[in-house]
Parts: C-alpha cells; structure tokens; sequence
C-alpha cells in the first residue's frame, strides 16, 4: 500500500498546487487584487502568486528529497526509480504551471 502511495504522491501533489495556484489566480482577478499595492513595487495579487509557487517548487523539491532518503524512499528498486521519475516529472510539470504566472501579466492588465 505503500508504494501505491510513493507512486501516486508527486502528481497527485502537482494536481493539488496546479488547482490552487489557478484558483487563487481566478480569486485574485475576481478580487481585483492584481492592482493594490504589495511588497515593493510589485502588486498584491502577483505577490500572492509568487509566494505560492514558491512553496509550490519547495514542495515538489522536498518529495524528490524524501524519496531519496532511505526512511520514505521504496525498499524495492522498480518502485523507488519509477516514484523518483514521476517526482521529476512533477517537479517540471511545477516549474511548466509556474512560469506563467512568473512571467505573464496577472488578469490581462
């Protein structure tokens, strides 16, 4: 059962950050945050956005990290390679979903 759980984690993690990051996208242009002022020069709403990708990678970092260590990683070397493969899988579907937020203006402005 636990390997089930190695195996299906990265993506299932990708799916949840995915679904949130666009969410609070579609909150922020519902909210009209994108033009009240936030940290800095930049505005609130891509703030927003930016914090949440970042906690986005660093969790996708930590399931490549703790799949690697031997307390979570699979004893067995087909499940402990192929959940490693698809934590990078996710870990680049991640840094795909990120970039436009990064680099895209928020809400069309």
């Amino acid at each position: 059962m636990r390997d089930v759980l190695r195996l299906s984690l990265p993506l299932t993690l990708w799916l949840i950050t995915f679904s949130a990051l666009y969410g609070l996208h579609g909150l922020i242009c519902a909210g009209n945050w994108g033009a009240d002022p936030g940290l800095g020069s930049l505005p609130l709403g891509r703030t927003a956005l930016l914090v949440a990708a970042a906690v986005a990678l660093l969790t996708q970092g930590a399931m490549i990290f703790l799949l690697l260590g031997s307390r979570v990683g699979a004893a067995s070397g087909f499940v402990r390679q192929t959940s490693l493969a698809l934590a990078v899988v996710a870990l680049v579907a991640t840094v795909w979903t990120v970039v436009p937020i990064a680099l895209l203006p928020t809400c069309g402005n």
